[in-house]
């Protein structure tokens, strides 16, 4: 059987010589390279989707490779598909870097200028190793197995503009439909989802960030299970504990949480650090939330720039999301878009707080009246950007992509799913 090899290269003259010698391999099958990480991990995602079998057997990384760096990119490939090995292609095979790759999930290390004898003995070694796995993950293990699921960022234009109630809504509504969702607190220093779901923890986000391979049992061990079967992964409670979760650390833990849940929700707060910055980079969907009001617009600007001028996320990748909004605001969906340079989600959110104000003040957010105008917008919204089960005759599907999908109704509260426009309630 021939070997699948996909090559992972962001250099043309790279690409060239590599695909060259890859092709001279005996029962050697190379694939079509890929040019960045991006393309990288949607190409395994989209193979693993159809089936395990459909993966190549080895992947093939350059140390350039782009814009997520190369250890990082195996340390996710190595987690969201375990039965695929890769090889790191680099200039400087040392000890140091030899150590680091294989602790990020690398199977082996080519030197460069490449070698055709050093490159076919270790494509064969990985290709057997893939082999091996393969059949381990047939017969079962406690492993991350299959495509991954949606992950989902919210982050507020500025501080209390409503992000951290859109997240709860939002992954509230993905779980009454009947899909394993988490809900991630990555506003790390101020974050309220504990207050707003009125749960006490003993475990947070923090408690991973020094664990250099999140097996199942150990995510399961930090997540909090709450009544409405939600999955949270909280906020320490010591602010200065949020120091601890590097990029690093929140590329491996989403990337851990996407392999085990279909959709993973995170507030990333308004304040970006180098966590909630990975987070919104790795997001099929990132939402910005603001309200309609100058200086919440402003702040929506200032974030959408910054987040593309230190390549995070350019703004027509990311969707704002209108908070607050009236029919009588001069400041309408259609300004924003224009100011921001976004996308902005079709669904709006009604400015109704006295809906809210008993059940934030009581930390009872999941149960807010289903008939009320602020819970239909925010469920909706859910629907809107696909993270629902649409149910069966209805439009939409399941989430995924970077662009807000079909429509869908969860299943589990009818309150909240009548999506009638009340007068007033969207612009």
């Amino acid at each position: 059987m021939p070997t699948r090899i996909l090559p992972a290269v962001g250099d043309a003259d790279a690409v060239r010589s590599l695909t060259t010698l890859l092709s001279q391999l005996p029962d050697a099958e190379p694939v079509a390279p890929v040019t960045d990480s991006t393309q990288l991990v949607d190409t395994l995602a989209r193979l693993a989707a159809e089936s395990v079998d459909e993966l190549p057997e080895v992947v093939v990384v350059h140390e350039r490779i782009g814009p997520v760096p190369a250890l990082e990119l195996i340390r996710e490939v190595a987690l969201r598909f375990p039965a695929v090995g890769v090889i790191l292609v680099t200039s400087d095979p040392g000890p140091a870097l030899f150590q680091a790759a294989m602790d990020h999930g690398a199977r082996g290390l080519v030197a460069l200028p490449l070698s055709y004898e050093e490159l076919a003995s270790r494509v064969q070694a990985v290709a057997q190793w893939s082999v091996g796995v393969r059949r381990h993950l047939g017969s079962g293990g406690d492993v991350f197995t299959g495509a991954g699921g949606t992950v989902v960022t919210v982050s507020g234009a500025k501080g209390g503009v409503g992000a951290t109630l859109t997240a709860v809504q939002l992954a509230l509504a993905a779980q009454a439909s009947g899909r394993a969702t988490a809900l991630v607190d990555l506003d790390l220093q101020t974050g309220d989802v504990a207050s707003y779901l009125d749960v006490q923890f003993r475990r947070s986000v923090a408690d991973l960030a020094a664990i250099a391979d999140i097996s199942p049992r150990v995510l399961a061990d930090a997540v909090f299970r709450h009544d409405t079967g939600l999955a949270l992964l909280l906020a320490p409670g010591e602010g200065e504990r949020g120091e601890d979760v590097t990029d690093r650390a929140a590329r491996q833990i989403v990337g851990a949480l996407r392999s085990r849940y279909e959709v993973v929700v995170i507030d990333c707060g308004a304040q970006l650090g180098g966590a909630g910055a990975a987070a919104v980079e790795m997001a099929d969907t990132a939402l910005l939330v603001t309200t309609p009001d100058v200086v919440a617009v402003r702040g929506a600007k200032r974030a959408v720039r910054m987040w593309d001028r230190l390549q995070i996320r350019k703004a027509e990748e990311t969707t704002v999301v209108v908070n607050r909004h009236t029919r009588a605001t001069e400041i309408q969906p259609a300004l924003i878009q224009k100011i921001t340079g976004t996308a902005v989600a079709a669904t709006t959110v009604p400015a109704h707080f006295k809906e809210l104000q008993a059940a934030v003040d009581a930390g009872r957010v999941h149960e807010l009246d289903a008939k009320g105008t602020v819970k239909q917008a925010l469920w909706r919204l859910a629907g809107e950007l696909g993270l629902v089960t649409p149910v069966e005759g209805g439009r939409g599907g399941r989430g995924g992509g970077r662009r807000a999908g079909g429509g869908g109704r969860p299943r589990g509260d009818r309150g909240s799913t009548a999506l009638r426009r009340r007068k007033g309630d969207a612009g």
